[in-house]
C-alpha cells in the first residue's frame, strides 16, 4: 500500500469532519423529546467515571470554565449533580453525579441507543458490518489523536506499538 498523499489526507480529514458534524446534528435531534440536551448528557456521562474538578469538566467538553460552571449549576438545580469543595485543594470544586442524575443518564443513553438501534436494524447486514469495522478504526484514531493532543504540537508521542514518533 502506498503512502497517502497530503491532498488525499486533507480530503479525508474534510469528509471526516463533515460526517462528524452531521452526526452531531442528528444526535442532537434525539434531544427533542427528552428535555435533556446532548451537552448535559455528555456531562453526566463524564461524571459517571467519578467526581471531577470543574476545570477538568470544561477541558473534556472543550468549553471555558465559566460555561462549564453554568451547565453544572443548571444540572445541580435539576438535582442531577452535587458540588463540593475539593478536599485536596480548598480553592477547587468537585462535581459528582447524584443518584437522580445517574438514573437520567442511564435512561437517556438507553433511549438514544434504542433509537439508533432501530435505524441500524434498517440497514443491510453488510452496512452494519462496515459500521462496526469503522467504529473499531475510529476508536484507534481517537486514541492516536488523544495522544497527539496530550503530547502537544511537534512533540514526541508513544504509539500503541510502544514506539515514539513526532
Amino acid at each position: 500500500m502506498s503512502e497517502p498523499q497530503p491532498d488525499e489526507l486533507l480530503r479525508l480529514a474534510d469528509q471526516f469532519r463533515a460526517v462528524l458534524r452531521d452526526a452531531a446534528f442528528l444526535m442532537r435531534s434525539l434531544d427533542v423529546d427528552s428535555g435533556v440536551s446532548s451537552s448535559h448528557l455528555t456531562m453526566l456521562n463524564l461524571l459517571a467515571a467519578g467526581p471531577q474538578r470543574v476545570n477538568v469538566v470544561a477541558r473534556h467538553l472543550g468549553i471555558k470554565v465559566p460555561s462549564a460552571t453554568e451547565q453544572i449549576i443548571r444540572l445541580e438545580k435539576a438535582g442531577h449533580v452535587h458540588r463540593s469543595p475539593d478536599p485536596s485543594d480548598a480553592r477547587a470544586v468537585l462535581v459528582r453525579l447524584s443518584a437522580a442524575g445517574d438514573e437520567v443518564r442511564a435512561r437517556e443513553n438507553r433511549r438514544r441507543n434504542e433509537a439508533l438501534a432501530v435505524e441500524l436494524g434498517r440497514l443491510p447486514a453488510a452496512d452494519r458490518d462496515a459500521i462496526a469495522a469503522a467504529l473499531r478504526a475510529l476508536e484507534r484514531f481517537d486514541v492516536s489523536l488523544g495522544q497527539s493532543l496530550r503530547a502537544g504540537p511537534g512533540r514526541e508521542r508513544t504509539t500503541e506499538a510502544g514506539t515514539t514518533e513526532r
